[in-house]
């Protein structure tokens, strides 16, 4: 508290000092609301004047020429350092200042995205912004006659490609194969492989391909539509945004040909001048999204059920109607009959399937809800202190869903065929399950969210003989985020309601000076509350130092290619919970709080049983952060170039010390008395750089921009304990891969005698043969290396490129991301063949006695066989990749031809998403074994003005 007044004192002091000075303040621009300006925390700044590791997108401009849907779609290849996260870590997104994700929000509602990267940028917004921020900035009105933008959008979606399967007949024959193998019987007969092979009777030798028409249509669409409404005078400024998205699916069977989505939204500010010193604004949102899916996981069904199980319908024409055991089934009036032709298909160990569920299980109808509404007020206090404002702003949000569901039971058929006077005809029918008709719909699951966000700060800006520039800020920034939810499954990430409501609060400081735009010095900081730690620890401050010089206004310097060449260098110390996972993790915690004490039944006595041992000086997690930033513009802005070097290290992350630490006995029979400690630490480190080049030739205007971002990572501290030194995780990457090195396949039992012992089960002839490291002569988890980084959080090398080019009335857009340098494991039910699983087409290069030679992969096995199926360099591929991630063409009719009419202007544009992949292992990246398939997108559109 003693801080937090020393803050207000220094604060109100320097703006006293300044106004008490006998110069001649220059005139203040009266509004920041024109080009030129970024949005920062809680304000703007000119774009010349920016500190630093702060990047920002004018979306409305990208939008001439680059129509997209996801809010943040692209922006890597405009943003250096931005992967989806930045820096390495996951960012907070803010939509007007208020915690809300990107779904919140449509491309179309977006004035700017400005991404704020460093330590320096964000500290004001405290301890969750701690990793970054993504500030989302929606349109407001101006002052302007009414004007109503209309866009239209219809688009396709094209599968890329489909996983591919061994038909019926191929999987039983090398199934035949695995389980001689493994030494047991063959478990199918030649006639029958055969017969399936030759589709004989599709019904008693099933060959089931879900990957086809049957099921699937070629594409699916979406479809949308945005009205925008804006203008204003010098009392009120007004924009609105009225927009409709529809898609359906590119299911085509049972219910789920009726899969679609429809969502409504409708957003609005509002801007007022109050009086000559006050103004408000009123914002308010809602959308409505209302998601229709017949009942069955049809895209795990097609990845995992194996061709030859069942026939998903059964003829009832191929019933043995003399039967009178068949003949009641097939009189029973619950019965539910397909097309008038067929039974549900099925066997003892699937009564419910896929299948089944689409044509008769019912249907699902999610409904999602969310209310937006914010207000702010903006005092300007120049009357008593020249400089000096205050603003702030309260913002409620919900959301809600719920699923509406119709579900009805029903039974499937298992048939015994049999041949009669050469023909097949089904002799029995089991029965599986009861028809069991639904009149009523339930509500499965319900989830609530609420976010309520307040800030309010006094701002203070003041410029005197257009040589001394100051600012600073002083005020305080909360948020609350309650979730709520009926679910009780524990392994539901929704299951429950919160106990904690996950909060932020922080008071922020911050004062700014810069002589003639030339040298810069900016402290920042924020006193940060967690009610995540102890009582004397719950509070910490986070301060930060940033200086900027630009060099092309020195006197000296004296090199005319040189547009601007500014230097920046900051350091932080931020205190953040973020990686405190829990409340109350500084407490000793019981197995059971109720009566605190479980009875011991080997003696009959009570006694307490522990699960976690207290720590009260746990306290915050740090980011310290050295950064240095390069902005330059070369040859009239033909380059333009802006580039950081950063050094983190995140200290004090939990652990428990059970390795390295703490004996081994505070982790006992009895109970675990580990405490949570500060004792982790983690190194991150890169550089990123945004490359834009502009240039006209001939009639072309062309700009060309490359941006990305060189990143490494180590685990600097780790409570772990290992018998080989290169087990380690400290000192490697956070995003270091372990696995086994592979020697190839064993080729005979003589070459298992001769090697190291392997663990993992009993291994045969065409196994995989592991390294063994520390030469023990057996092989096992200490035989695991570090084999490259996976990039799990962002690849050694990631980058971004866009190109556009103008000619008369046409626009050429492009822009295509890539990555370099980390490995991934080819694995999952379509490479992890084994036991029933469903055979995919990599099992072709199985090894046998004859294909020893050449074989890709493993002897097949009807068994788990742990020993193959593990990460290792077998499996090991590197993720190197570029995308093609859009192209679009815009032609602006001439203007002339809408002289005499109500509209203004008028553009159609067609354009590709995520179109081609450059990489070695293009059709991995480009296949989906597991669920959906990953598709193009090519869409049509218009945009007009009135």
């Amino acid at each position: 508290m003693k801080r937090k007044i020393i803050n207000l004192n220094f604060f109100l002091f320097a703006i006293l000092l300044l106004n008490v000075v006998e110069i001649k303040a220059q005139d203040e621009t009266d509004s920041l609301e024109y080009a030129g300006y970024v949005n920062i925390a809680f304000g703007k700044i000119a774009q010349e004047d920016l500190p630093g590791a702060v990047s920002s997108i004018n979306i409305p401009e990208l939008f001439k020429k680059n129509y997209y849907t996801n809010t943040t779609d692209g922006l890597r290849a405009f943003v250096g350092g931005y992967t989806g996260n930045i820096w390495g870590q996951e960012p907070l997104v803010l939509v007007d200042g208020v915690p809300l994700g990107t779904g919140a929000v449509n491309p179309s509602h977006i004035e700017t995205i400005t991404v704020l990267k460093s330590a320096g940028a964000v500290v004001l917004y405290g301890s969750r912004a701690a990793k970054g921020v993504i500030l989302i900035t929606t349109k407001r009105g101006e002052i302007k006659p009414l004007s109503i933008d209309l866009r239209a959008n219809t688009g396709l979606y094209v599968p890329k490609r489909y996983p591919v399967y061994l038909n019926a007949a191929e999987y039983m024959a090398l199934y035949n194969e695995a389980s001689r193998n493994d030494g047991i019987t063959e478990r199918y007969d030649q006639s029958s492989i055969y017969n399936t092979a030759a589709g004989t009777n599709p019904y008693r030798y099933p060959d089931v391909n879900l990957y086809t028409s049957e099921y699937l249509k070629k594409v699916y669409n979406r479809s949308d539509v945005t009205m925008e409404v804006s203008g204003g005078n010098q009392r009120a400024r007004y924009y609105s945004n009225f927009g409709m998205v529809y898609n359906n699916d590119l299911l085509n069977y049972g219910e789920q040909k009726n899969n679609n989505n429809l969502q409504v939204n409708v957003r609005s500010n509002v801007d007022m001048v109050i009086t000559d010193w006050l103004r408000g604004s009123v914002d308010a949102g809602v959308i409505f999204e209302d998601i229709y899916r017949g009942r069955g996981d049809f895209w795990s069904t097609a990845s995992t059920l194996r061709p030859n199980l069942f026939s998903p319908v059964i003829p009832i024409n191929m019933l043995d109607v003399s039967n009178k055991s068949i003949a009641d089934m097939i009189e029973d009036p619950s019965n539910r009959i397909v097309d008038g032709q067929y039974l549900y298909g099925g066997i003892s160990t699937m009564q419910t399937n896929a299948l089944a569920d689409m044509l008769a299980g019912g249907y699902n109808k999610t409904k999602n809800r969310v209310f937006l509404f914010n207000v702010g007020l903006d005092a300007d206090l120049g009357m008593w202190i020249k400089g000096l404002s205050f603003k702030t702003g309260y913002s409620v949000n919900y959301q809600s869903a719920y699923n509406e569901n119709w579900s009805e039971q029903y039974a499937v058929y298992q048939p015994t065929w049999s041949n009669m006077n050469g023909s097949d005809v089904i002799t029995g029918l089991t029965k599986y399950g009861v028809n069991r008709p639904s009149t009523n719909e339930t509500i499965s699951s319900a989830i609530y969210a609420q976010v309520m966000s307040f800030r309010g700060h006094f701002h203070y800006n003041r410029s005197f003989e257009q040589m001394h520039n100051f600012s600073g800020l002083l005020g305080a920034w909360g948020f609350q985020i309650h979730d709520a939810s009926n679910l009780t499954n524990s392994s539901d990430v929704n299951s429950g309601s919160d106990y904690h409501r996950t909060s932020n609060a922080n008071i922020g400081f911050q004062a700014a000076y810069n002589y003639r735009h030339k040298y810069y010095l900016d402290f920042s900081s924020a006193v940060t509350v967690s009610a995540k730690l102890p009582k004397s620890n719950r509070t910490a401050f986070s301060p930060t130092l940033t200086a900027g010089w630009r060099l092309s206004e020195e006197e000296f310097f004296n090199v005319s290619f040189v547009d601007n060449l500014k230097l920046t260098a900051s350091y932080a110390d931020l205190k953040q919970d973020i990686d405190i996972i829990d409340y109350y993790l500084y407490a000793t915690d019981f197995n059971d709080r109720s009566p605190w004490y479980t009875r011991d039944i080997r003696g009959g006595v009570f006694g307490t049983s522990s699960r976690r041992g207290g720590n009260d000086n746990l306290t915050f997690v740090q980011r310290q952060e050295f950064r240095v930033g390069l902005e330059t513009s070369l040859l009239n802005n033909f380059m333009m170039l802006d580039a950081n070097y950063f050094l983190q290290y995140t200290t004090g992350l939990l652990s428990q010390g059970a390795s390295s630490i703490f004996p081994s006995y505070f982790n006992s029979g009895i109970g675990n008395f580990l405490p949570y400690i500060n004792n982790d630490k983690d190194k991150r480190t890169g550089v990123d750089f945004t490359l834009n080049l502009n240039k006209k030739i001939g009639q072309v205007d062309a700009t060309l921009g490359f941006s990305g971002m060189y990143f490494t990572s180590k685990a600097i501290i780790r409570d772990e304990a290992y018998a080989d030194d290169y087990q380690y995780r400290e000192g490697k990457p956070l995003d270091a891969y372990f696995g086994y090195v592979c020697e190839g396949f064993f080729e005979s039992a003589d070459d298992i005698a001769a090697h190291a012992r392997q663990t993992f089960g009993e291994v045969k002839p065409g196994d995989l043969k592991y390294k063994d490291l520390n030469g023990d002569n057996v092989i096992d988890s200490r035989d695991q290396k570090d084999l490259g980084r996976n990039g799990w959080a962002v690849p050694p090398f990631s980058y971004g490129v866009h190109l556009t080019l103008k000619w008369n009335n046409f626009s050429l857009f492009a822009f295509g991301t890539g990555n370099s340098g980390a490995i991934g494991f080819k694995d999952g039910n379509y490479y992890w063949v084994y036991g029933d699983r469903k055979y995919s087409e990599v099992v072709w290069g199985r090894w046998n006695e004859v294909t020893k030679n050449t074989a890709t992969y493993p002897r097949l096995t009807t068994t788990g066989n742990t020993n193959n199926f593990r990460n290792s360099t077998f499996w090991m591929y590197k993720t190197n990749r570029f995308d093609l991630s859009k192209v679009q063409l815009t032609y602006d009719l001439p203007n002339q031809i809408f002289a005499n009419t109500f509209i203004k202007n008028l553009s159609v544009y067609i354009s590709g998403e995520s179109l081609f992949t450059i990489s070695k292992e293009r059709k991995l990246m480009e296949t989906n074994g597991s669920g959906a398939p990953y598709n193009r997108f090519f869409n049509l559109g218009f945009k007009t003005s009135f």
